[in-house]
């Protein structure tokens, strides 16, 4: 059984070829300004135009946004009827200048609890995107890592039965072929805004080796200078991949 390889150990670190977002803090923004919750998930609209835009300047070829999980279906209903509607004016009204500025836009997660027009709708911007290569921009939505490596294994399982596939022909690869995420590299790079420092439910097997930076503010208040610093504080760590650092 062979798994994929780590990249070298090394003492320098090279710059993220894939980051990956927890947008954290738009409640509580709008809380701290005696707004309704709605309030700071639509300032945090503008802050996911104004990251897709700043990575795209920065060169990160890959940028990957939670958005929405499986678990915020809990949240009430009228909150989770105003994010489905920001993800429907975000697919409506973005779709031409992400386009226009090269990105290739995929959304990743379980479609079939979302409403018909906004699996249309995405369906729709992927096919208009699929050529474009400056940046992917994945946006993960009704997502939930745990939900995704139970999915991949059944799968695995499944293939094994039906006699297509032995036990000891699955690794890594094999594994990952079965996730979501499937052709996407894995995040060099995690962020967390708000200052909560975990990864909730989040990329669990893609960000096995990703560098973790959490930081304080607010998602809405999150722009292409924070993108930045955060970037620097990913130049300054040495990663070892389990081995011995320089």
């Amino acid at each position: 059984m062979s798994t994929a390889p780590l990249p070298a150990a090394s003492g320098e670190t090279s710059e993220p070829h894939h980051v990956a977002i927890i947008m954290d803090g738009n409640g509580r923004w709008a809380k701290a300004r005696g707004l309704p919750r709605v309030a700071g998930h639509r300032r945090g609209a503008d802050a996911v135009r104004r990251v897709v835009r700043g990575a795209g300047e920065l060169g990160i070829p890959v940028l990957t946004l939670f958005a929405f999980s499986t678990e915020n279906w809990t949240r009430p209903a009228d909150e989770v009827s105003d994010l489905m509607g920001l993800l429907r004016h975000y697919l409506r009204s973005e779709l031409d200048e992400l386009h226009k500025n090269g990105a290739r836009l995929r959304v990743i997660g379980n479609r079939d609890g979302l409403a018909s027009d906004i699996v249309r709708d995405i369906a729709d911007a992927e096919k208009m995107t699929r050529n474009n290569n400056r940046i992917d921009v994945n946006i993960c939505v009704n997502y939930g890592s745990r939900d995704e490596i139970v999915r991949a294994a059944r799968n695995l399982a499944q293939r094994a039965v039906a006699g297509e596939l032995t036990a000891d022909g699955i690794d890594e690869g094999s594994f990952e072929r079965e996730l979501l995420t499937a052709g996407v590299p894995d995040p060099d790079l995690l962020i967390r805004t708000s200052g909560e420092q975990r990864i909730s439910n989040f990329l669990l097997w893609q960000c096995a080796y990703a560098e973790l930076v959490f930081v304080d503010t607010l998602w809405p208040d999150f722009g292409k200078e924070h993108l930045e610093q955060a970037v620097a504080e990913f130049r300054r760590r040495e990663r070892r991949y389990g081995g011995v650092g320089s």
